[in-house]
């Protein structure tokens, strides 16, 4: 009965709550296996933030359901933002469900498991559907743990959980609650225990990850607390490259901006959510910002770091979105040339303050929509992309690639994957890689000789 399969649904964030499921558990005796067809338990990991992703996981569970129905001592669960959101209704159409777990009780995962497996082994009861869902305080400090399967080379590391911006589409405060940072010292020792088990790169993650603590620590000399981590971050031996995700304009000032041009280890690439090329749109939203202050912020971090690589974030498709507004983003999108994107086509969710609103422009109009984003973030990955061909890039080998006998992956400091012929001592290191050939979403190349 230790066996865990856990299958994660949505963000990073998500991912990295799910890798801290797993390395409590396995420090309970559990095992974590691949395969959900090798597993005593399975666990499903959920988001919230789209109705698809939900209508997925529901699916999921149901199937998982149906086998449960033929060995009874199957243990399934639902954690994370749907479970979160929808609680125990969710019984209604999965009653076979063991676990309900929310955002703020992963830890205390193993200690429900227990239970019941107590109960299957005649120790006591069979308990009703465990449904946990309160708020705790604290429960931000207790995603500090990572599998350890050999070297990491690349980890996230949660630095604060929840979200106080209350966006008119986003079901996140209701899901996550409000914003909790964990304290500076302890997220600096995390990464150093990170950095000691070969970790090379981390990605720090927050809601809002640019708003880290700003009620709870001080500014010193004129920096946030966020930049305060990032600059601790930066002097830990064997971490060679910081990322961060996902920042908001507000609050992304000049102290943050010119950790781009003074601390070596930050990635030239910036993940920033724009949403809506149309102020109307984005006031509609409740994002607080104009296009212009979103145009200016990037203005201003490519004067510091000129080949930064930038991402976005867009909905099309809110409610009252006109040809009009449409037209503004398509603008803007195409004139700040992302090289990478995350193109969303609006759904309505319950309990936010969008929902009365109610669904009202077209699916095909959305569908169009969308793929006009997707031709022009096409072309400009492209561009960007074929302009590397010839050029010396340097790459953090990760892995095998998925395809090819010989080859490997890896990034770029400014995240484009690379795809090169090497061995597997060579993993986690840091290697130069000529840039050969181009797609939209790969570059390929071959490793530089050191005597080149």
């Amino acid at each position: 009965m230790n066996r865990v399969f856990i299958k994660t649904y949505g963000c990073q964030m998500n991912e990295r709550d799910s890798e801290a499921v797993a390395a409590m558990l396995r420090g309970k005796g559990y095992s974590i296996v691949d395969q959900e067809m090798d597993a005593d338990v399975i666990l499903l990991n959920t988001c919230s933030v789209r109705e698809q992703a939900e209508q997925k996981a529901i699916g999921k569970a149901g199937h998982i359901a149906s086998r449960k129905r033929k060995n009874p001592n199957l243990i399934v669960g639902v954690m994370g933002c749907m479970a979160q959101n929808r609680g125990a209704d969710l019984l209604d159409s999965l009653p076979d469900l063991d676990l309900i777990v929310g955002t703020q009780k992963f830890h205390r995962v193993p200690e429900h498991l227990e239970n019941v497996i107590a109960s299957l082994k005649g120790q006591g009861p069979r308990p009703d559907t465990i449904v946990d869902l309160e708020a705790e305080d604290g429960s931000q400090n207790t995603i500090d743990t990572h599998l350890e399967d050999g070297p990491q080379i690349t980890a996230f590391v949660s630095i604060m959980q929840g979200c106080n911006m209350n966006c008119s589409y986003c079901i996140v405060p209701k899901t996550r609650g409000p914003e909790r940072a964990r304290p500076i010292e302890a997220i600096v020792e995390e990464v150093e225990q990170l950095a000691a088990n070969g970790t090379r790169e981390v990605t720090l993650l927050g809601q809002i990850v640019n708003q880290y603590a700003v009620r709870e620590f001080p500014v010193v000399d004129r920096k946030s607390p966020f930049v305060q981590l990032l600059e601790r971050i930066n002097e830990i031996d064997g971490i060679e490259r910081i990322r961060f995700t996902s920042p908001h304009p507000v609050g992304f000032r000049e102290d943050l901006i010119e950790c781009y041009a003074r601390l070596p280890k930050l990635c030239e690439y910036l993940h920033f959510p724009m949403q809506s090329g149309s102020d109307r749109i984005l006031k509609a939203m409740r994002r607080p910002y104009t296009v212009e202050r979103f145009r200016r912020i990037i203005d201003r971090i490519r004067e510091v770091c000129p080949g930064i690589y930038i991402s976005t974030d867009v909905i099309v498709g809110f409610p009252g979105e006109t040809e009009e507004d449409f037209e503004l983003t398509r603008q803007h999108f195409d004139d700040i040339g992302f090289d990478m994107a995350y193109l969303f086509k609006y759904s309505v969710r319950p309990g936010t303050t969008a929902e009365p609103l109610g669904d009202p422009v077209p699916v095909e109009v959305k569908e169009e929509r969308n793929q006009i984003l997707i031709d022009i973030l096409g072309k400009n990955s492209l561009t960007r992309n074929e302009s590397l061909i010839g050029s010396v890039e340097e790459v953090l080998l990760e892995g095998p690639a998925r395809r090819g006998e010989g080859m490997y992956v890896g990034r770029t400091r400014g995240y484009r994957k690379v795809i090169v012929p090497a061995s597997p001592r060579l993993v986690g290191q840091l290697l130069p890689v000529r840039i050969e050939k181009a797609t939209i979403s790969s570059l390929f190349g071959q490793l530089v000789l050191q005597e080149e």
